[in-house]
């Protein structure tokens, strides 16, 4: 025991060194050493410090995105109006996103609605409110055209791939001349998001949303260009199915599908049939202009167009011929062609030239008749999207049956069988040979696999609702190991030393003041019970390791070397001893070699 001590005699002579710092040690290990309690109350309090910052944790509200693509202007006033309110919110996207607690975010939004939040960037008609009472034409007219265009930016931004857009306006200049008017122009840039596209259909319905606001103004004179400068509308073009014929064509070939698909699903099955159907569409416009006429019909059915006569007469004018009574005065009746003349009257005219000329005159008459040709003019315009023609082809699966065995085998269908579904097919397509449509029908056994792909419903736990309750919930699990942890590795063994501590003072019969400041006990060959508070006990093995009779003064408690904890905390504690008074313990190491020797003799 002399060695171990001139061993550790160095330690004061190396505290010495830093004196400052070796005393704020010394002086908050005794303050621990001598109140028992305090190191309790200060695992307590982390403990609890713990807890909170746990529970903190666990309820904090959910931030969700309340606006994004905010401008400044608008994103001010809405911090502004959620600090009057009070409501905890956090700023994301270098300001432009506003966040705040999930369960408010609808409230919030009405709130801010009704307040006229957020405004956007373009200016719309609320230009307009304020104007002054002096303001003059042009004035107005410019304010007028500039809330025009932000209105139909702030339309164009509603839409989810625009994240910004801008249009300019080129009003149509009105005049009393024609060949001086000019039409109005638009001009559109669109400011898309990053990784999103606006498809043909969406740029038209731009184009024509854009035209239909603006007086005089048509969609060939609209132009949509993107950020990077690309131009997104193709003006002149005047059809409905540019950029859509690929859908188009795929939709009818659906269509057909379907029916097919679904005339034969009753008799055959569903999963017994196959149908594919390619269409050949022509887009092409064509006009066409024809021209018939009827061959020559008869004078009592064609229509008569014009008649011209024309009579002539030479000779005497004083002599009066004719043939009297009212006969001269009588109109000539229908005259015929004379392609058509029958030979009657021609030898009648004839006979009356002849008595004409018997009388010494000459009278001519002619008479045409002009009749209407008939012909028929069409105009035909033949729309793009024209059915050319039609294939299709149908696989049907064998039909399942049993042998006599009592297997399981697949039977082919009869000629007639085919026949009957070739039949329903090509009614069910609109077959027409003429036009050149082709169809196909094969019957041949299907592949069945073991594990059919089949579209499985969404197990329970990948629901959205259900996997956000187990976030929440697995925040408070989270939350209560971590309580649980921190008791089990750190409280718990702090509580159950100072216990240990305790017991051991309570067994030894003294406390830390008489370790420290009675030194009757070691002149009197009492210094057992003293270290025996310093070093402690062993629960488990207090009577294995007592030594002598129950009322020696001399014996000590030494814990045993498996409850390493313990026994080396008793071993530094007697280290400090040692150093803080080294003349009580040699005094007591005196008196255990004095005893010893006494028991000897």
């Amino acid at each position: 025991m002399e060695s171990t001590i001139n061993q550790q005699t160095p330690a004061p002579n190396a505290a010495t060194a830093n004196p400052s710092t070796g005393n704020q040690l010394e002086k908050m290990l005794g303050l621990l050493r001598g109140n028992s309690i305090l190191p309790i109350l200060i695992g307590g309090a982390a403990f609890i410090a713990v807890v909170i910052a746990l529970i903190m944790w666990a309820t904090t509200p959910e931030y969700r995105v309340l606006y994004s693509n905010l401008s400044e202007s608008d994103g001010g006033q809405i911090v502004t109006e959620l600090e009057a309110q009070r409501i905890p919110y956090q700023l994301s996207a270098g300001g432009t996103s506003i966040l705040v607690p999930g369960d408010q975010v609808h409230r919030i939004r009405l709130s801010m609605a009704e307040q006229g939040l957020p405004q956007g960037g373009n200016a719309g008609f609320s230009l307009m409110d304020n104007q002054s009472f002096g303001i003059s034409q042009f004035a107005e007219q410019v304010n007028f055209q500039r809330a025009l265009e932000g209105e139909l930016a702030s339309s164009m931004e509603s839409l989810g791939p625009v994240n910004r857009a801008r249009v300019h306006l080129a009003m149509a200049k009105p005049s009393v001349f024609v060949r001086d008017r000019e039409p109005a122009k638009a001009s559109v840039i669109l400011n898309l998001h990053a990784g999103r596209a606006l498809g043909e259909g969406q740029v038209n319905a731009i184009v024509h949303m854009v035209s239909s606001s603006v007086p005089e103004l048509t969609a060939d004179n609209v132009t949509v260009v993107d950020q990077q400068g690309n131009l997104l509308s193709a003006n002149g073009q005047g059809s409905d199915l540019t950029g859509t014929e690929l859908s188009y064509t795929e939709e009818v070939e659906r269509t057909y599908q379907r029916r097919i698909e679904e005339l034969l699903t009753p008799i055959l099955g569903r999963q017994n049939l196959n149908a594919r159907v390619t269409a050949q569409i022509d887009f092409s416009r064509i006009e066409e202009t024809s021209e018939t006429y009827s061959p020559n019909q008869t004078p009592e059915t064609a229509a008569v167009r014009s008649i011209q006569s024309n009579l002539s007469l030479q000779g005497d004018g004083n002599f009066v011929g004719g043939v009297p009574g009212a006969l001269t005065n009588t109109p000539p009746g229908v005259v015929t062609a004379p392609i058509e003349a029958p030979e009657e009257g021609a030898e009648g005219a004839e006979a009356v030239g002849n008595q004409q000329n018997q009388n010494n005159r000459n009278v001519r008459q002619d008479n045409i008749v002009n009749y209407e040709v008939d012909r028929n003019i069409a105009h035909i315009q033949h729309q793009r999207g024209r059915l050319q023609r039609l294939s299709a082809a149908v696989v049907v699966n064998h039909r399942s049956g049993i042998d006599e065995e009592g297997n399981s085998i697949s039977i082919p269908l009869t000629e007639n069988e085919l026949a009957q579904v070739e039949r329903l097919v090509q009614q069910a397509m609109g077959y027409n040979e003429a036009r050149g449509d082709q169809l196909e029908i094969v019957n041949s056994r299907f592949v069945t696999s073991a594990d059919p792909l089949a579209i499985e419903d969404r197990e329970w736990w990948q629901e959205p609702d259900t996997q956000q309750l187990m976030i929440q919930g697995g925040r408070y699990v989270l939350a209560g190991l971590g309580i649980l942890l921190f008791y089990l590795l750190i409280l718990r063994p702090m509580i159950n030393r100072r216990f240990v501590k305790v017991k051991g003072k309570g067994k030894g019969k003294s406390s830390d003041s008489d370790e420290v400041d009675n030194e009757d006990d070691a002149a009197e060959g009492k210094p057992a019970g003293r270290l025996r508070a310093v070093v402690g006990d062993d629960d488990e093995d207090d009577d294995a390791e007592r030594e002598g009779e129950e009322g020696d003064a001399m014996t000590f408690n030494w814990p045993k070397k498996r409850n390493m904890t313990a026994y080396d905390d008793a071993v530094r504690k007697t280290q400090e001893i040692a150093r803080q008074k080294p003349r009580q313990v040699a005094r007591i190491v005196q008196n255990w070699l004095t005893e010893d020797e006494h028991v000897r003799d």
